[in-house]
């Protein structure tokens, strides 16, 4: 193998790859806290009394829990103009990610509201609270702290799978890349350059939301403040 690396010819493409990066991170944004909210609603429904609600949920993330991310892009881009929706490229991909964080979240928030001990609930119960009350004061945030951990990781693949974004156009990272890649033929250069950037956003994102759980949950931080 006589191969010779050459990195100076990506320099002329900087400036794409930084409108790249932060194109990746504002997909990244919408689709964690979009995902993230939509997730918890449709937790909350799925644990609810109401039959239908519960199967509409479990018919949701069985779709998005079977079905590949890049699928439903091409769905929600391609497939929505026939019945008349007609979706620019990032709106189409800011949908796909809610969509499908949502539904990953869903299943482990769910995980942790059915974690919770029935004797709290009828604890809330004998103190006149209401379903809603109970819910939102005795059941979910004990929930939410459970299960943040698989949340902070189900987030983190959710930014790396952005990258599935450049099949319909979107020049995120790794539709920078794309390009570069097309135009330099220096192909290992520049993909080797966007998987350590990946890299890198995979411990930035661990890091801001590990941080983000120990400002909301006080009891992590008094117990990692016990530990130190």
């Amino acid at each position: 193998m006589n191969y010779t690396f050459q990195f100076g010819p990506l320099l002329n493409y900087l400036p794409q790859v930084v409108s790249g990066l932060w194109l990746t991170l504002l997909l990244s944004f919408v689709g964690i806290f979009g995902g993230i909210a939509l997730g918890v609603a449709s937790a909350v429904l799925s644990t609810s009394p109401w039959k239908p609600g519960r199967l509409l949920v479990r018919i949701y993330v069985e779709v998005t829990r079977n079905t590949p991310l890049l699928v439903q892009i091409f769905v929600i881009f391609f497939g929505l103009p026939n019945i008349g929706i007609r979706l620019s490229p990032l709106a189409s991909v800011f949908i796909a990610l809610v969509f499908n964080n949502g539904g990953y979240v869903a299943e482990i928030v769910r995980g942790g509201i059915e974690a919770t001990h029935r004797s709290q609930v009828e604890a809330a119960e004998s103190l006149g609270m209401t379903y809603f009350q109970t819910l939102r004061f005795v059941i979910l945030p004990p929930a939410l702290e459970k299960v943040f951990t698989p949340i902070v990781s189900q987030c983190v693949l959710l930014m790396l799978s952005t990258s599935l974004v450049s099949a319909i156009g979107v020049e995120d990272l790794t539709g920078a890349a794309m390009i570069a890649s097309s135009e330099t033929f220096r192909t290992m250069e520049i993909y080797l350059v966007i998987a350590v950037v990946y890299v890198v956003l995979n411990f930035v994102f661990r890091g801001v939301l590990n941080i983000a759980g120990l400002m909301i949950f006080t009891r992590s931080r008094r117990r990692l403040l016990g530990r130190a």
